[in-house]
């Protein structure tokens, strides 16, 4: 990575200083203050997508993918050395004086009445052009084969998954209109420069040291550097995708010392396919990984959907996920239930710690000062039964009431192994061994599954607050068992 002499992003085609922002200033702060106002800000902690902006990163199927982000988590100073794209970016200039030509996202969002208080808009218009952009999108749409379009109602016949818009709220328009435009643009034209630019590499990682106002935000080259600082200061704060950071920032205006940004490494960017396991690198983000292992993980890619948005999968990484301890957290409940391990790192080496030994207690771990989650080991091969149940209010976009990751070796008929991950009934994520051992060897019959299903309603320490009862949660313990006997059962009578 080459240094920096002073941190600077592109914007709309601009190279433009971060200077004079604080190192906690937002990336949405930043562009309104510099008259892009079209980034709003809703909610302040990413879950209304009023604040979308597109980032060039990294592709998975083309040397750069254009990806929605939430700029008012992401620090400014983590786009150093990044290209950007707000809503004002997306129209393409004409002759002086002229009215700038709309991006086709934008046209149809206007005929079809996508639009009424505008307050939302340009955020869906970011979300929607990432969309627009993703490489492969029409190649199996209705217009490309010929074919009626697809029944499933989130994938438009363009193509367009309506999941790229899961993070993006609106009061006005009931989403009807705003589906119609996303189903009804077509594909990017050729002499579209940011269509071009997907073929060109994404920008290089730059190392940063931002200083300002008594803080200072680093990002080394290396994996060795950055143990090295974090030995120095063990007290500074890690960010990836910065979705957990950035709303401590917002809403509870915390403020840190130092940042140290990990999202670049590559060391912790690798996805490795072994003989006996996979490995997932601690900072490829959830949208990544999606795209990279491409459903040769069942349990993965039921989870993938149902963790939070498209726009927070874009930047949340599992060793962030993993790293704040929540109990609450929905990669942990499949990740126990695949048996993976984590692989920690510091300054003196790396251990292998079982993750059903890595949670000590409410947001703690065994992880030590200096230590970072380098890798998530899965072992294989994998279960052939896996289902991952996830309660909550909303179907998308939510925090689990419970979440329950179900993954069993069923032959001939009988239940050689499971494993079950539980989420949001204790102080940790847990593995629900008692229900485990009274499966294991016995018939997968409803019988079986009804006794195991009381066993799985005394699981865990459940607790009542806003989003459950003790008593729901631990009855939907139950009922998911018999949910996925059930599933299965006809599965294989069909």
């Amino acid at each position: 990575m080459p240094g920096t002499t002073g941190a600077r992003m592109t914007v709309n085609g601009t190279e433009t200083p971060i200077s004079p922002c604080a190192p906690h200033t937002t990336a949405l702060d930043f562009l309104r203050e510099r008259g892009l106002t079209g980034t709003k800000e809703g909610c302040a902690e990413g879950e209304c997508g009023a604040c979308s902006v597109m980032v060039a990163r990294p592709g998975v199927h083309k040397p750069t993918d254009w990806v929605a982000v939430n700029a008012c988590l992401v620090p400014a100073a983590a786009l150093d050395g990044q290209e950007i794209v707000t809503a004002e970016g997306l129209a393409t200039a004409g002759e002086p004086g002229t009215v700038p030509s709309l991006h086709p996202v934008q046209e149809e969002m206007a005929v079809r009445g996508g639009s009424q208080c505008g307050y939302c808009t340009p955020g869906f218009v970011c979300s929607m052009a990432a969309e627009y952009y993703r490489p492969g999108r029409c190649e199996h749409s209705a217009t490309a084969t010929g074919t009626a379009p697809s029944a499933d109602a989130e994938h438009g016949p363009n193509g367009f998954d309506l999941h790229a818009l899961s993070g993006n709220l609106c009061r006005c328009t009931g989403y009807r209109p705003i589906r119609d435009a996303a189903f009804a643009v077509g594909a990017p034209a050729d002499d579209d420069p940011l269509a071009r630019r997907r073929e060109l590499p994404p920008p290089a990682p730059v190392t940063t040291e931002y200083a300002r106002d008594g803080g200072v935000f680093l990002r080394k080259s290396t994996l060795a550097e950055t143990l090295r600082v974090l030995r120095e200061r063990p007290d500074a704060v890690v960010v990836a995708g910065s979705t957990d950071w950035g709303v401590e920032v917002n809403i509870r205006a915390r403020r840190a010392d130092c940042v140290i940004a990990i999202d670049r490494l590559p060391e912790l960017r690798e996805l490795r396919v072994e003989s006996d396991h996979i490995e997932i690198g601690a900072a490829l983000t959830l949208t990544e990984i999606e795209r990279r292992l491409d459903g040769d993980v069942p349990l993965l890619a039921e989870l993938f959907p149902q963790f939070a948005s498209r726009l927070i999968r874009n930047s949340a990484t599992l060793g962030g996920n993993l790293g704040t301890g929540s109990p609450i957290g929905d990669s942990a409940p499949v990740l126990l239930a695949l048996d993976a391990s984590l692989v920690l790192t510091d300054a003196d080496g790396e251990r292998v710690v079982p993750l059903a030994d890595y949670f000590t207690g409410y947001r703690q771990s065994v992880r030590r000062p200096g230590e970072l989650i380098r890798a998530v080991r899965v072992p294989l091969p994998l279960a052939p039964v896996t289902a991952f149940h996830k309660i909550a209010k909303r179907r998308f976009d939510d925090i689990s009431s419970v979440a329950v990751a179900f993954a069993l070796d069923i032959e001939d008929g009988l239940v050689r192994t499971a494993r079950i991950g539980l989420g949001g009934v204790a102080a940790t994520p847990i593995r629900s061994l008692a229900t485990e051992a009274a499966l294991e060897g016995k018939p997968w019959s409803a019988r079986t599954a009804e006794a195991a299903a009381r066993v799985l309603r005394g699981e865990g320490t459940p607790m009542s607050d806003h989003r459950a009862s003790a008593l729901y949660r631990s009855a939907m313990l139950g009922q998911s068992l018999l949910k996925l006997h059930a599933q299965t059962t006809e599965a294989v009578s069909s």
